[in-house]
């Protein structure tokens, strides 16, 4: 019954040609899936000109991974919720950006997200837009720019936003909706992956309900 949810979503967003959801992929031979490890990457920071590598979280108490972009409506939607998320759960703030005061502050969970939109079609998905973004919203962790898409492809990733959580062993444990917010209705506050971040945090099961995230698709290359 599982994988026929699947394969409805897939038939009717094609119908409506609205939303991608990451469903639509999920049920797919080869798609990350709970226990791989994080697929390597090495990218740059669109705000310091920095690398950045999966090894460079190694040793944590987790790690967040989140496929963004800068022209996408349900980015734009959840974007401040992405910058509290990265004051409550980052180890200080990667781009210079003090931690909260809230209940999670200083918790240590590493958190980058990654641009893979080809920009020459979408230029607000430019390593420049991208960083006029990241400054803007306060990011506290790196926005990194995937030039050649081969770390989104790694990923599997499919839509923008696409959170992929992995625990302290560097293994995949959620891979779902930040909340259930939408653009032009509820705000985002993030529900969702903030459970599966507490689990993690707390030594906990992360919960297998997770839905799929919904936003736009990724622009691939010719």
């Amino acid at each position: 019954m599982k994988g026929l949810r699947w394969v409805l979503a897939v038939v009717l967003l094609a119908a409506v040609a609205g939303p991608v959801s990451a469903a639509t992929a999920e049920w797919k031979e080869g798609m990350l899936k709970q226990g791989d490890p994080a697929p390597d990457f090495r990218l740059t920071d669109v705000v310091t000109g920095k690398e950045v590598s999966r090894n460079d979280f190694a040793g944590g108490k987790g790690l967040l991974v989140i496929f963004i972009c800068g022209h996408c409506p349900y980015v734009q939607h959840v974007k401040k919720e992405l910058a509290r998320l990265g004051r409550d759960y980052a180890p200080g703030g990667v781009n210079g950006a003090a931690s909260s005061s809230g209940s999670h502050a200083g918790k240590g969970i590493g958190i980058v997200a990654i641009s893979a939109n080809d920009p020459a079609d979408y230029p607000e998905d430019s390593p420049e837009r991208l960083k006029e973004m990241a400054l803007e919203e306060g990011f506290a962790f790196p926005l990194l720019f995937d030039e050649t898409q081969e770390v989104a492809r790694a990923y599997t990733a499919v839509c923008t936003p696409d959170p992929f959580l992995f625990d302290a062993g560097l293994r995949l444990v959620y891979r779902g909706q930040l909340d259930e917010g939408r653009p032009g209705g509820k705000p985002s506050d993030g529900k969702d992956l903030r459970a599966a971040l507490d689990a993690v945090l707390a030594g906990r099961p992360v919960s297998q309900d997770q839905k799929p995230s919904v936003g736009c698709s990724i622009k691939w290359k010719e």
